[in-house]
C-alpha cells in the first residue's frame, strides 16, 4: 500500500514535516538509523515498551527486536499530520505479516493493520517527545489471538 500523507490545519515548517515523515520512514524503510537524524538524543517516547530503553536508541532496537521480527514486511502509512509550529497529531496505520512471534503471541502468518495515533512535541525541527497508542488490542483480536476471561461465577 502506497505511503498517502493528507497534511491538514497545518503550519507545520517544513524541518517539522521532514522530521516527522523520517520518523515513520525510520520503520517502512527498515532502517532506524535515520531516528538519530531527527530526534534529540533525550527524546522521550511515551509511554516506553517493557524493557525498552530511553532516548532514540531504545526505539531503533525495539523497530529491530521486536517490530521487524514480528512483521517483516512492516510499513507504516500515515493518514493525517496535523499541526502548529513544535506540535503536531498524527493519524497512520502499522501493516505489516504477522511471521514472528510479538508479546508472547506465535506467528499465524496474517496480514495485519494497526491504527496508531501519536502526538509529537518538536523543539528546532527535531522531534523531543512523542506520546503513542497503538491498537494492539484490536490486532490481536482480527487475529483470532485474544480470548476474554470466562465471567466469574457468582456464589451466593
Amino acid at each position: 500500500m502506497p505511503q498517502q500523507t493528507l497534511t491538514q490545519s497545518s503550519t507545520l515548517t517544513e524541518k517539522e514535516l521532514h522530521s516527522i515523515e523520517t520518523f515513520y520512514r525510520a520503520f517502512t524503510d527498515h532502517n532506524p538509523d535515520l531516528l538519530d537524524s531527527v530526534c534529540t538524543p533525550d527524546w522521550q517516547d511515551i509511554p516506553l515498551a517493557p524493557g525498552q530503553a530511553a532516548g532514540p536508541d531504545g526505539l531503533k532496537e525495539q523497530i529491530t527486536s521486536v517490530f521487524l521480527s514480528a512483521f517483516p514486511d512492516l510499513k507504516i502509512v500515515v493518514h493525517e499530520i496535523v499541526g502548529s509550529p513544535g506540535r503536531a497529531g498524527v493519524r497512520a496505520s502499522i501493516t505489516g505479516t504477522h511471521l514472528g512471534e510479538v508479546m508472547g503471541v506465535p506467528p499465524t502468518g496474517q496480514s495485519v493493520s494497526i491504527a496508531l495515533h501519536e502526538f509529537h512535541h518538536l523543539e528546532d525541527g527535531l522531534l523531543t517527545h512523542t506520546w503513542h497508542l497503538e491498537d494492539w488490542f484490536g490486532m490481536f483480536n482480527r487475529l483470532g489471538v485474544w480470548h476474554p476471561p470466562a465471567p466469574a461465577s457468582s456464589q451466593n
